[in-house]
């Protein structure tokens, strides 16, 4: 492990354009659940609510069950912010590495706000984010607000019904974070990709598109993933003690 990371911290002072690639698994140390794998939220949870078909159909029930998972189930949301999930060590972790200029960008999966929480400011929202609202009707983008969740389905001022502004099953990437994470796989030096198991098309292909590049791939995860064959670096741990441990071998405070 010493060997490894000391390897991984001299990519990162090398790098003139790294690129930072998280899933659930960084999250989990903030009390988030994955949802795919052994104990995730889907061996439990029958997502077909979250399909967009379903959701057209019947708002009403589908948004009885969003709230619970998304919004209940991780903590109820308060004002000015999302449930009670806070950034863990790795997400501060990362944007000190990005206020110190060893990263450029963070892709993330995950929906859960916390990169931006944790001061992250150059953060792809591969998957969309949760503690938005979108309306179907006119494009209007809010943030979830206690009384906007009180009575359900939700609604726009323009009449319009609102869904969690988070990609459903039948939905598409969104048009910008897809251009912007293919443009920064394509000018990347180097990958360091966090908590994903690269499972979960299209974004696994991310990171495989910066290692066809050239870029040079350290990975942080619990357990062996579908990108370790073809990481130069491979880091087995939680993501805020080996994240934390490359953040101190920079001198970044």
């Amino acid at each position: 492990m010493a060997e490894g990371l000391s390897q991984a911290a001299a990519l990162l002072r090398q790098a003139s354009h790294a690129v930072v690639f998280t899933g659930a698994g960084i999250s989990v140390e903030s009390g988030i659940p994955p949802f795919r794998g052994p104990g995730g939220l889907w061996s439990r949870v029958d997502p077909s609510f979250i399909e967009i078909g379903r959701f057209l159909a019947d708002p009403e029930g589908s948004w009885r069950r969003i709230k619970e998972i998304f919004y209940d189930f991780f903590g109820p949301v308060e004002a000015g912010r999302g449930g009670r999930a806070r950034p863990n060590a790795a997400h501060f972790g990362i944007a000190a590495l990005e206020a110190a200029g060893r990263v450029q960008a963070v892709i993330t999966q995950n929906i859960d706000n916390l990169h931006q929480e944790a001061g992250s400011r150059e953060v792809i929202e591969f998957h969309g984010n949760s503690r938005r609202l979108l309306c179907l009707e006119c494009g209007r983008r809010e943030e979830v607000r206690p009384e906007r969740l009180a009575e359900l389905p939700p609604y726009c001022p323009c009449g319009g019904l609102l869904k969690p502004d988070f990609i459903f099953f039948g939905e598409g990437i969104p048009e910008l974070a897809l251009k912007r994470s293919y443009q920064e796989a394509s000018k990347a030096d180097l990958f360091l990709i966090v908590g994903s198991s690269g499972e979960v098309q299209p974004a696994c292909q991310i990171p495989v598109l910066a290692k066809s590049r050239g870029a040079k791939l350290v990975e942080i995860n619990l357990r062996e993933s579908n990108f370790t064959p073809i990481s130069d670096v491979f880091l087995q741990g939680p993501a805020t003690e080996i994240v934390g441990e490359l953040v101190n071998k920079l001198g970044i405070k």
